[in-house]
């Protein structure tokens, strides 16, 4: 039963009429009540007893449809998958199925299975019938798979896809591996986006040689005029100090000293990531934590000799407190 509720407590505005749905299939925890409300606009299922918020991930069931659709209210309904450029048709081709039965249940007849085969088949040859085609749809598969192995998120995904669609248009990807510079693609994403994921981390993952990646990433900075931010040490930080499982203490005071660092404009022109390990390092030292150059330099993928040259000239620079 729909209806309309003003409600003080648990509303985004005090004074804004919201439509809500009553469920009684579930049951408050706090209070037993079953009256239960289900928010439409915010996705929070509320008990009118105590007002307790269930939950507030409730799942969109509302119709979808376009502005300037002319269909009733009532016809207009939520059908296929979203659009995303990480489709190499961006999620707007037709999809037949192979199903021997029709949409009421009953199977088909032989003749109009072959048919429904036949054409199940064109329909998928029609969308890869193009060189392009074919080379997105085997990029944003390895996409897929980079997404569920350096946890990327979908904005870092439809960010890598963006890219890469824009390095094709301009024929960057002619003479270089797919790997390659969906690798490069990745890498620039996860930079203009904050996270911290070395070339190294992206090149293990994509199973292709740094040098071919940092070249790739060369290549589509300066040709597609790309502003990339700085990798922010801080994160590097916390990613070597969970490495090596530090404790919060060293953190802390390894966060303190990369802030001077950053302030005193000694980090410009240095690798984040053997910056990371030499504060880290010192932060070390100054709270009597034990830790050693060879566990902090297999963490952050440099070599000892990095953090010694990197710490010799932090201590010179800077007065470590």
């Amino acid at each position: 039963m729909n209806k309309s509720v003003r409600y003080g407590d648990y509303s985004p505005s005090n004074n804004q009429t919201t439509s809500i749905t009553t469920n009684s299939l579930l049951k408050c925890p706090s209070c037993g009540n079953e009256n239960i409300i289900t928010d439409s606009d915010s996705g929070e299922m509320i008990c009118v007893e105590c007002g307790r918020v269930i939950s507030d991930k409730m799942q969109e069931i509302r119709p979808e449809w376009r502005t300037f659709s002319t269909a009733e209210p009532e016809l207009r309904t939520r059908i296929g998958i979203p659009e995303s450029l990480a489709r190499h048709d961006m999620g707007l081709s037709t999809v037949i199925g192979r199903t021997n039965k029709d949409a009421s249940g009953n199977k088909l007849d032989p003749a109009m299975r072959i048919t429904m085969n036949r054409l199940a088949t064109w329909d998928m040859r029609s969308q890869l019938h193009t060189p392009k085609d074919r080379s997105l749809r085997q990029a944003f598969f390895q996409l897929d798979i980079l997404k569920d192995k350096l946890g990327l998120s979908d904005g870092m995904v439809e960010k890598a896809a963006y890219i890469y669609r824009k390095a094709q248009s301009m024929k960057l990807t002619r003479g270089r591996t797919i790997s390659g510079v969906l690798a490069a693609a990745v890498y620039i994403a996860c930079r203009e986006l904050g996270a911290s994921r070395t070339l190294d981390d992206i090149a293990t993952v994509c199973n292709v040689k740094r040098k071919e990646v940092a070249k790739d990433f060369r290549i589509l900075h300066t040709r597609l005029d790309l502003k990339i931010p700085q990798q922010d040490p801080i994160k590097c930080i916390v990613r070597v100090a969970n490495k090596v499982r530090l404790s919060e203490k060293t953190k802390r005071k390894a966060a303190e000293i990369m802030s001077t660092v950053m302030k005193e404009e000694v980090s410009a022109g240095k690798d984040p990531m053997g910056l990371a390990a030499s504060v880290l390092y010192l932060s070390g030292i100054k709270t009597g934590e034990t830790i050693t150059q060879s566990n902090i330099a297999e963490a952050a993928g440099v070599t000892e000799v990095t953090i010694r040259n990197r710490a010799k000239e932090l201590t010179k620079k800077i007065e470590l407190k």
